[in-house]
């Protein structure tokens, strides 16, 4: 699936800049409609180290009512979040009637990092397929609105980003050992990311495969879908 991406995928600035600001204020009022309908909303961000989540997070939410959505950045579980089944915290950040959640990394740490680095046994990252399914699908029957989106950058970008990051003091703090570990198993992440996306990509919670080397390109179309979607499901 990730080969068959057209990483080439380009948008020239000026077409991104006139078209983000037409995107920001149809979101402005979708946003609201979710609240004034009193719909849930969840939008899952995963994808390769700098592959730009943070960056169109930022753009997703810039025309926001910061009342109505919260941002959860999710790194590795510890105090109460440690102690429980790994869902358990996600739970508890689910958002209310009426507002969007927004996961910066998410559930799929189960079937990723945690399955590669060995953070979890063989048979318990293998059940999380079905486990991740069931509680999407719990998701949707319950009315929530579900966005699903993996990033995709080729491994060469990712090496000029990485190394852009560390010549600039104000991105320094981007770029860690532990990015520079990763990459070294960039095909074992892929690996585990193909599984995941053909094992949870379903009818009710599906994936949008976003072509990530223009941060132009990458930005317009994670906006325009959710957008798209929640013109549909809300009948606007």
């Amino acid at each position: 699936m990730l080969e068959k991406l057209n990483l080439t995928l380009a948008t020239p600035k000026a077409e991104y800049e006139k078209r983000l600001k037409l995107l920001h204020a149809e979101l402005h009022t979708a946003a609201y409609q979710v609240y004034v309908k009193q719909v849930p909303v969840v939008i899952v961000f995963e994808g390769m180290d700098a592959s730009g989540k943070g960056g169109t997070i930022k753009r997703l939410t810039e025309n926001m009512d910061p009342r109505g959505y919260v941002v959860w950045p999710i790194a590795a579980p510890s105090g109460e979040d440690k102690d429980h089944h790994y869902l358990y915290r996600f739970w508890r950040r689910l958002p209310e009637q009426g507002q969007i959640a927004i996961f910066d990394r998410s559930w799929y740490g189960r079937v990723l990092v945690e399955r590669l680095e060995g953070f979890c046994t063989e048979a318990a990252w293998k059940r999380a397929f079905s486990e991740i399914n069931q509680f999407e699908r719990q998701l949707t029957d319950f009315g929530t609105i579900v966005f699903k989106f993996w990033m995709q950058i080729s491994k060469d970008e990712q090496l000029r980003r990485f190394k852009e990051r560390e010549s600039i003091n104000y991105k320094s703090w981007k770029i860690t050992d532990e990015d520079w570990r990763n990459r070294a198993k960039w095909e074992d992440y892929e690996f585990a990311a193909e599984e995941a996306l053909l094992k949870t990509s379903t009818a009710s919670a599906p994936w949008t495969l976003v072509e990530a080397n223009d941060k132009y390109f990458s930005r317009l179309k994670v906006l325009q879908t959710v957008l798209d979607k929640l013109k549909h499901y809300l009948e606007l």
